[in-house]
């Protein structure tokens, strides 16, 4: 039987499964519906969501909640956030090779319950990670990847926008198409339901392209029970 995801989150919240346990605040597992068609996947926690408990709240999060309301007409419990790595790295330095491995059944299983149908991938390190591509975030943005039955959108990291500009910067604007793209690939999935309203016009998606069958992480990464790894 699935566990549900506040049982996963109590449970990774006691996880000394890395060293970063001995650094962290606490556990930042992640926030939002449980239940959400959209799951949004950065790198790692940092100052402010250590001691906060909660992803993306810093300046950086602002900017993403800004762009959730205003293209895809969404507050943030509306979607779910989290990180690939669960614990602030010292220094907010990049995360490493075995605490990734530590971390990896925690995202496993995050999208094994909530089951979201897109998932975007902010920045080059979770882009790389869920794709296991070499190819850096400025070629694969802008176009919609299949991924285990869902559909991987990946698009700058928020807090590369404001480092590079912020609302007036080129990447800013290509940031606002990629989330016009999760808004049109979800109308797509749901014609029914009609198209999301955008608040204001904008120019349109990027053009969706099919590139070749990416590769996953591979099983010894996903150290978890065989039936919670729904991801198909």
């Amino acid at each position: 039987m699935s566990r549900t995801l506040a049982d996963i989150g109590a449970e990774a919240a006691g996880c000394t499964r890395c060293r970063l346990a001995e650094g962290r605040t606490q556990v930042v597992f992640g926030v939002g519906n449980p239940d959400a068609d959209v799951l949004f996947i950065g790198e790692a926690p940092g100052f402010h969501e250590d001691k906060q408990g909660e992803p993306f709240v810093g300046a950086a999060g602002q900017l993403l909640t800004k762009v959730l309301r205003d293209v895809l007409g969404l507050d943030r419990g509306g979607v779910y956030i989290c990180n690939i790595l669960k614990c602030r790295p010292p220094g907010n330095r990049d995360p490493q090779e075995d605490e990734i491995e530590s971390c990896t059944p925690w995202l496993v299983e995050q999208i094994s319950s909530i089951q979201p149908r897109v998932i975007v991938t902010l920045g080059n390190f979770a882009t790389k990670f869920v794709l296991q591509t070499q190819q850096g975030i400025t070629r694969m943005r802008g176009k919609a990847y299949p991924w285990h039955g869902r559909t991987v959108i990946p698009t700058f990291h928020p807090a590369a926008i404001l480092h590079g500009g912020g609302e007036k910067s080129r990447q800013f604007g290509e940031l606002r198409e990629d989330f016009e793209l999760v808004r049109d690939t979800l109308a797509a999935m749901d014609p029914a339901a009609g198209p999301v309203p955008a608040p204001e016009p904008s120019p349109g998606p990027a053009p969706v392209s099919a590139p070749a069958p990416v590769r996953v992480p591979d099983a010894d990464l996903t150290p978890v029970p065989e039936e919670q790894l729904e991801l198909f």
